[in-house]
């Protein structure tokens, strides 16, 4: 475009000489060409060096300065050159005196065009390098987040789960040490899987499994689980670690008050491209809930706001048959591949 705009203007100022001031085409050319190429020499060092400085302060007269000077160099340096190789011919030596202060106001206001250009342009590079180091900046420290969300829950389990082979080691010895094996191998599957951000419903499932295995060793027949999940499910992804806080909770809340069995409901199913867990168990209105944190619930809230940007994906519910329902929706459309 600036090639263009070039080639374009020195036409123009040759077959100006030309046909408006009746000179001949060596002489039109001659002038186009040397004072043209002067002018693009000078806009090129002017880009040049606002690539390489801008003042912070004082910008406009530190173009003033910079356009002056370089307009002086190149129409004295142009008149030099033109007048040395046209010396005999007079009525052109009169025509160049006579517009030589219009060829310096006309340099000078393509200068100046030249240097505000570019001050624009390394001004809207500059914030775009900004912007994007901004950006880099968020999305490590969103990362960095999750990734500390993620490790904060496996303390959490594993302090729950060893208050419970405490507890079973002093009623049931061998229960314990099944309850440790099942341990183990949970946490086995974890480290498996500690470096997946995303991981399929499959794998999701199989990983809660271990987990209710272990607390229906501690619980017996007091524990009832029934899962369902759909088949076209099964190879959707949702973020790792995420359902096993919720089914924990349901336990907690469900079973830790009352002698009587309950039930835990976990359905798996897909509408609309968003696949929804939906965990459901009963609970006793008139009984104090075991105490915990809380921590489980809302390092769940802040990882979907953070993947997802949406604060209500997870929701609970409390149903008039006291029953408590906490439903996870994790849409299916974004990119498993990053933390956007």
């Amino acid at each position: 475009m600036s090639t263009a705009i070039a080639i374009a203007w020195f036409l123009l100022c040759t077959v100006g000489l030309h046909y408006m001031v009746n000179f001949s085409w060596l002489i039109s050319l001659a002038d186009s060409f040397i004072s043209n190429f002067l002018l693009v020499l000078a806009c090129i060092v002017i880009s040049n060096m606002f690539g390489y400085y801008q003042p912070k302060k004082e910008r406009i007269l530190y173009v003033l300065i910079i356009t002056l000077a370089l307009t002086v160099v190149i129409i004295y340096l142009a008149k030099l050159i033109i007048l040395y190789i046209f010396a005999d011919f007079k009525e052109y030596q009169d025509f160049y005196n006579f517009s030589f202060s219009f060829r310096g106001l006309i340099s000078f206001m393509c200068l100046g065009w030249c240097a505000l250009a570019n001050i624009l342009w390394y001004k809207l590079e500059e914030q775009s390098e900004t912007h994007e180091r901004l950006s880099a900046a968020k999305s490590l420290a969103k990362e960095a987040e999750l990734n500390k969300l993620r490790h904060q829950l496996q303390p959490h389990f594993l302090f729950n789960s060893l208050n419970s082979v405490f507890a079973l080691t002093m009623v049931n010895p061998k229960e314990a040490g099944v309850m440790i094996t099942k341990l183990a191998s949970f946490l086995r599957g974890t480290l498996k899987r500690d470096d997946e951000l995303w991981v399929s419903v499959e794998e999701e499932m199989e990983y809660i499994q271990l987990y209710l295995d272990i607390e229906k060793v501690r619980f017996s027949h007091r524990l009832n689980i029934e899962v369902n999940v759909a088949d076209d499910t099964l190879n959707l992804c949702l973020p790792g670690t995420l359902l096993q806080p919720i089914v924990e909770n349901a336990i907690k809340f469900g079973l830790y008050n009352t002698s009587a069995g309950i039930t835990i409901k976990v359905d798996v199913t897909v509408d609309r491209n968003i696949l929804e867990l939906r965990v459901q168990n009963p609970f006793d209105p008139e009984m104090k809930a075991a105490g915990g944190t809380g921590f489980g619930l809302s390092a769940i809230k802040r990882r979907l706001y953070l993947l997802f940007a949406n604060p209500h994906l997870l929701q609970t519910e409390i149903q008039a048959n006291n029953l408590y329902i906490t439903t996870l929706k994790i849409p299916q459309k974004n990119d498993q591949n990053d933390t956007n």
